[in-house]
C-alpha cells in the first residue's frame, strides 16, 4: 500500500461523494420525514454507507481471485449506466410534449429511522452502476494486490469519505434546522410547486441527447 495509491483512492472517493442521489435522498428525509428527521437522515446515510462497503468488499474478495473479470465488469457496467441514462433523458423527452403538474416532496406516514436504512441501501445501489470512481478505485486496489484486510480497511474508509457531503447537511440541518430548513424548502419549491410547461424544442433536445448518452459507449468502443 502506497501513499500514490491511497491518496488516488481518497481523490476518487471525494470526487463520488459529490453522488447527487444520496445527497437529494437525505434532504428529502430531512424535509419531509414525518417524525424524528435527524435520525432518519442519519439512517438513510448509513444504509448509503453499508452499500458502499459490502458492495466493494464483494467486488474487491471476488475480483481478487478473478482479477481479469474486473475490465469486463466495468464495460458491462458503463453500457448499462450509459443506456439508463440515454431511456431517462427519452423519457423525460417524451414527458416535455405535454403539460404537467410538478409532483410535491413527499415520504410516506410509515417512513422511519428503521425504513430509512434500507431505502438508503436500495437508493445508493440503484447509483451504483454511475459510480465510475468507485469502480476505478476497487481496479486499482485489486491491481495492486494487497492483502484483504488492508483492502477492506480502505474500502471501509472510501464509503466514509463517501459520506461526508451527506453528513455535513445532517449536522447543519440539526444545528440550524429552522433556518436550513427554510432555505432548503425555498430550493425545492423551484422545482415542486406550479407545472412544467410542454415544450416541443426541449422535448426534441431531450431525446437526441438520450440517444447520443445511450450510445456513446459503443461509439468509444469504436474509436479504441
Amino acid at each position: 500500500m502506497t501513499a500514490a495509491l491511497l491518496l488516488t483512492i481518497v481523490g476518487l472517493a471525494a470526487l463520488d461523494s459529490l453522488n447527487p442521489a444520496t445527497m437529494v435522498s437525505v434532504i428529502l428525509t430531512l424535509l419531509s420525514a414525518p417524525r424524528r428527521p435527524g435520525l432518519t437522515a442519519g439512517a438513510v446515510i448509513m444504509g448509503a454507507a453499508l452499500t458502499v462497503f459490502t458492495v466493494g468488499a464483494l467486488l474487491f474478495i471476488t475480483a481478487g481471485a478473478v482479477a481479469a473479470a474486473i475490465d469486463g465488469l466495468l464495460i458491462g457496467l458503463r453500457f448499462v449506466a450509459f443506456g439508463a441514462a440515454g431511456i431517462a433523458l427519452v423519457v423525460a423527452g417524451i414527458r416535455r410534449l405535454r403539460d404537467r403538474p410538478r409532483s410535491p416532496l413527499e415520504l410516506p406516514a410509515w417512513f422511519s429511522p428503521a425504513t430509512a436504512v434500507p431505502f438508503g441501501v436500495i437508493v445508493t445501489a440503484a447509483d451504483l452502476p454511475n459510480a465510475f470512481p468507485y469502480f476505478i478505485a476497487i481496479e486499482r486496489l485489486v491491481d495492486a494486490d494487497i492483502g484483504i484486510g488492508a483492502g477492506l480497511l480502505v474500502i471501509a474508509g472510501y464509503a466514509v469519505i463517501y459520506c461526508v457531503p451527506c453528513l455535513v447537511l445532517l449536522v447543519v440541518g440539526l444545528v440550524s434546522r429552522e433556518r436550513t430548513t427554510e432555505w432548503l424548502r425555498s430550493i425545492t419549491r423551484r422545482f415542486t410547486e406550479g407545472s412544467v410547461p410542454r415544450s416541443i424544442v426541449a422535448a426534441v433536445l431531450l431525446m437526441t441527447a438520450g440517444v447520443l448518452v445511450a450510445g456513446a459507449p459503443v461509439i468509444f468502443s469504436w474509436i479504441s
